[in-house]
């Protein structure tokens, strides 16, 4: 049996440039036609601890402009926070930060 043959690498990759486990992701909540305006404000202060005056400026965006990033960071901790924004009635998704 002859041995495989190893093909000359000519290129060095860095492996890290492709998959970069420490970039951030965001969950994002979007504007939808069934929860109230006071109720989003709740959510966000209830599960995130954001202080009334954030929370409404997130809400106002979400209202506003159709969505808003109300947390960044590792990928798990977004995926979880989008669904806990499920649970609570929400439309979240999350994203890489851009």
């Amino acid at each position: 049996m002859t041995p495989l043959a190893t093909p000359d690498i000519d290129e060095v990759v860095d492996q890290r440039a492709s998959v970069d486990p420490d970039r951030n992701w965001q969950t994002v909540v979007w504007n939808d036609p069934v929860n109230l305006m006071s109720y989003v404000v709740r959510v966000l202060r209830e599960y995130f601890g954001y202080p009334r005056s954030v929370a409404t400026t997130l809400m106002l965006a979400v209202h506003e402009q159709g969505h808003a990033v109300v947390s960044e960071g590792p990928r798990e901790q977004m995926e979880l926070h989008a669904q806990a924004m499920h649970d609570y009635g929400l439309w979240a998704t999350i994203r890489r930060v851009p």
